[in-house]
């Protein structure tokens, strides 16, 4: 089975979970400014295609450059994961994820989440000041849930909670196809 996995990373928790998915599925990996600069054809032998990108407001960064193929590419195997410095209990999560595709995108394909974390070092200077404004709210506000205190302390500084384990999902997942 042919892979090709496109990929958008801001601080590099992305691009790691992108190799680690490549490795495990014997896929090709690719940038998601190379991915734009290939015609169709690059894509045609593919049996499946999974776009990764990152969390930010509860949206999947550039996940449209892949929402808008997905009816070009119905008959593939289409997986969108998205990482995020959220635990995966997060309850956010499942939301981000139920609005990152249609209901007519949800036939076609499947969005998976990859807890990743906060690399400060790493961000451009506009998302590094959001970030530490929205942890400075969060852990400033009058009546937060225990919930959100927690969070508003872990997303003060930076931390990795990445792990290889989340990407079973995906490989699971993907190979179905395989054996099905």
């Amino acid at each position: 089975m042919k892979t090709i996995i496109v990929y958008s990373s801001q601080t590099g928790f992305t691009k790691r979970y992108t190799e680690w998915l490549a490795e495990e599925l014997g896929a090709d990996a690719i940038s998601l400014a190379e991915a734009k600069k290939q015609d169709e054809r690059f894509f045609e032998d593919a049996d499946a295609i999974v776009y990764g990108g990152w969390a930010m407001a509860g949206k999947i960064v550039d996940s449209e450059w892949f929402t808008q193929k997905i009816p070009v590419w119905k008959g593939k195997k289409l997986v969108l994961f998205c990482v995020g410095a959220s635990p995966s209990e997060n309850p956010d999560v499942e939301v981000a994820l139920q609005n990152a595709l249609t209901d007519e995108e949800r036939k076609y394909a499947k969005a998976f989440y990859c807890q990743g974390g906060i690399a400060y070092e790493k961000m451009k200077l506009p998302a590094k000041l959001a970030m530490k404004a929205f942890a400075s709210m969060v852990r400033k506000k009058k009546d937060a849930t225990e919930q959100e205190k927690k969070m508003g302390e872990m997303i003060s500084h930076s931390y990795d909670i990445s792990d290889r384990e989340y990407i079973m999902p995906i490989v699971q997942y993907v190979r179905e196809e395989e054996s099905a």
